[in-house]
């Protein structure tokens, strides 16, 4: 499993800078910039009072609220960063083990001594070391750039919504792991993985601006990501909720390929009995 582990963390070395160094980029732009807001406060409330209600609705605050340091960073960085570090979970989770699969390499590397236990846990666990990079290096360019801005927070208060967005990524990529053993092809696993993050993100922000959707966004991850209010205290319940959902998810996914015949290469069917049946009868 080591030896696993550290050839796809390898393979990760490339996603981690990139999309580490596109969410540190996000920070060291908007973090300077707080303080050039503030300086004309008059015009920034005023822009603000000027954006229609359903648009602040839509983010989860009022005038007041998002001219507050944690208002400001909620709203125009970490209330984006879900969706935009998800496409990675999306996309490496439901690659993890079928893009080898349909390019007919999973079955030639299983056929070394390496069991499937080993093999499946060792990519897992380089998925969550490159995921909890990536969030490092996010982290550490909303830091950089603290002590000359007036944002007033520490580096490890700045390290607070970073864990929420980790969790995010890890249920996500776990859906995806889970769909990719369930489903014929990968593109239909980040598919659905891809459709539950959308979804979830404008359910939730819509749900300021319908009610009724609020149900529904409950259902939904996104629902239970703290934002810019982790900086004034982390809500741990939501947090530990997803990563026990993550593992869930994982374990699940383990069980399914621990008890799937592996293709040989391509996309698989659908398998359903109905089909199966009407194959059967073509034959003969």
């Amino acid at each position: 499993m080591i030896t696993v582990l550290r050839y796809t963390l390898r393979s990760f070395r490339g996603q981690i800078l990139g999309w580490g160094l596109g969410v540190a980029s996000l920070g060291l732009l908007i973090v300077p910039f707080y303080g050039v807001l503030m300086a004309k406060q008059a015009d920034f409330m005023q822009m603000i009072e000027g954006y229609p209600p359903e648009f602040l609705a839509f983010f989860g605050g009022d005038a007041a609220a998002l001219a507050t340091p944690e208002g400001f960073l909620g709203m125009y960085g970490f209330s984006m960063l879900p969706p935009i570090v998800g496409i990675f979970a999306v996309i490496a989770g439901s690659g993890l083990l079928a893009s080898d699969e349909e390019s007919g390499r999973l079955d030639l590397i299983v056929a070394h001594p390496v069991s499937r236990a080993g093999l499946f846990w060792g990519r897992t666990l380089a998925f969550l070391a490159a995921s909890l990079g990536i969030s490092i290096v996010g982290w550490l360019g909303f830091s950089v750039l603290l002590g000359g801005s007036t944002l007033g927070f520490t580096w490890g208060q700045m390290a607070l919504p970073f864990l929420p967005l980790l969790a995010q990524t890890l249920v996500h990529g776990a859906l995806a792991l889970l769909l990719s053993m369930l489903l014929p092809a990968r593109r239909l696993a980040a598919a659905g993985a891809g459709l539950v993050l959308v979804a979830g993100y404008f359910l939730t922000s819509m749900a300021g601006l319908n009610g009724n959707l609020a149900s529904v966004a409950r259902l939904l991850p996104y629902d239970y990501y703290q934002g810019g209010e982790a900086l004034r205290g982390l809500d741990w319940r939501p947090f530990l909720g997803l990563l026990a959902a993550s593992a869930v998810l994982a374990l699940l996914a383990w069980w399914r390929f621990e008890r799937r015949d592996i293709r040989v290469a391509g996309e698989g069917g659908w398998r359903l009995p109905s089909l199966r049946l009407r194959r059967r009868r073509i034959a003969a």
